[in-house]
């Protein structure tokens, strides 16, 4: 069997001549700090005309790249806002109690600051849009033979995005997020669901909340989650930490309190090599830092929890000022991590 050509693709692959001319280009279009990514990129492009490359091919890559190009564009003025996506039925009924639940949601969540993302469809999709308004809402559409179209409130909104590519969608409904809330919903729905906690589970994505909403006394979620308890955690295809990643409820106020405190001291995070870095709003007392690493001395490879007072050089000063929790985590217990994380956000 042939082996695979994973190399990586840098400058380093093209012949001099190929190289001197993408450098003179990157220098003259493409000037600036990340003058080698773009290098890369166009190595990557000149391969695909060496490989021969099938046109269909060429096209799903064009495509690609010009809807997330654009996506990123556009999200790019809101960057500082936090922001929910809302995901649940297209063919939920205005008068529903779930539709009114995910209005009132995305009501309460607007008023703290949030804006909300959703699928610009009908249904739970337009609830969220029409709780938050428009202003406050995102649309990232996707094209579909039947079903979906672009609702009301959103529609010819500066902050509509039309996608042809699911994956490339469900790309921007987690990368843009800060939270995952769900209503009842189909298939796509549940697809949502298991790919952000899969992503959470594995460290492809930073730590969320995702929160399951039922109506009043409703038992979507709920089922759900027994479901998940006998088959998923009862065969031991997941680990009852797995349990931690998300929480189900039936009171909009309870899924509003989730969200939210879990950015009351927490910030964000990030791994410098093989430290994990937990940014915070404000610093803990040395009882906490303490307390922390009696509690969670079982998800470190080595060392003690350590808080600095700014970002480590390599970070090259994202968010400056904000103090740090730097750890060498042992990257598998994704449900112990969220726990930490709680911990710091009950510290008062």
């Amino acid at each position: 069997m042939m082996p695979q050509d994973t190399t990586p693709e840098t400058m380093s692959d093209a012949v001099p001549s190929r190289a001197d001319a993408i450098r003179q280009f990157v220098k003259t279009f493409c000037s600036g700090s990340d003058e080698g990514i773009y290098s890369e990129m166009l190595v990557s492009v000149c391969r695909l005309a060496k490989d021969g490359c099938g046109r269909g091919e060429l096209k799903i890559l064009n495509r690609t790249l010009k809807e997330l190009r654009y996506a990123f564009k556009v999200f790019d003025r809101w960057r500082d806002i936090y922001k929910v996506s809302i995901f649940g039925s297209s063919r939920t009924a205005e008068d529903h109690p779930q539709y009114r639940q995910a209005v009132k949601f995305a009501q309460l969540i607007e008023k703290l600051g949030w804006m909300v993302i959703t699928g610009a469809g009908d249904g739970i999709m337009r609830a969220g849009n029409d709780g938050a308004t428009r202003d406050a809402s995102f649309g990232v559409a996707i094209s579909l033979p039947f079903e979906q179209s672009t609702n009301t409130i959103i529609a010819d909104d500066e902050k509509l995005i039309n996608f042809k590519y699911f994956f490339t969608r469900k790309l921007i409904f987690v990368k843009e997020a800060h939270a995952i809330v769900l209503f009842p919903g189909g298939f796509g729905t549940q697809d949502e669901g298991f790919e952000a906690l899969t992503l959470i589970q594995t460290g492809k994505a930073n730590p969320m909340p995702v929160v399951m909403v039922d109506e009043p006394g409703g038992t979507y979620w709920q089922h759900w989650c027994d479901y998940t308890k006998s088959e998923l955690l009862g065969a031991g295809m997941i680990s009852p930490e797995d349990m931690n990643l998300f929480y189900v409820t039936d009171s909009i106020e309870a899924a509003v309190r989730e969200v939210v405190h879990f950015y009351h001291r927490y910030h964000s995070s990030r791994f410098v090599r093989d430290e994990l870095v937990l940014r915070l709003k404000r610093p803990l007392n040395e009882a906490a830092v303490e307390h922390l690493n009696d509690e969670f001395a079982d998800i470190l490879v080595d060392g003690r929890i350590v808080q600095r007072p700014d970002a480590l050089p390599a970070e090259q000063g994202e968010y400056p000022g904000l103090p740090r929790l730097v750890l060498h985590y042992d990257r598998r217990s994704p449900g112990r991590l969220r726990l930490l994380i709680n911990a710091v956000n009950d510290v008062e």
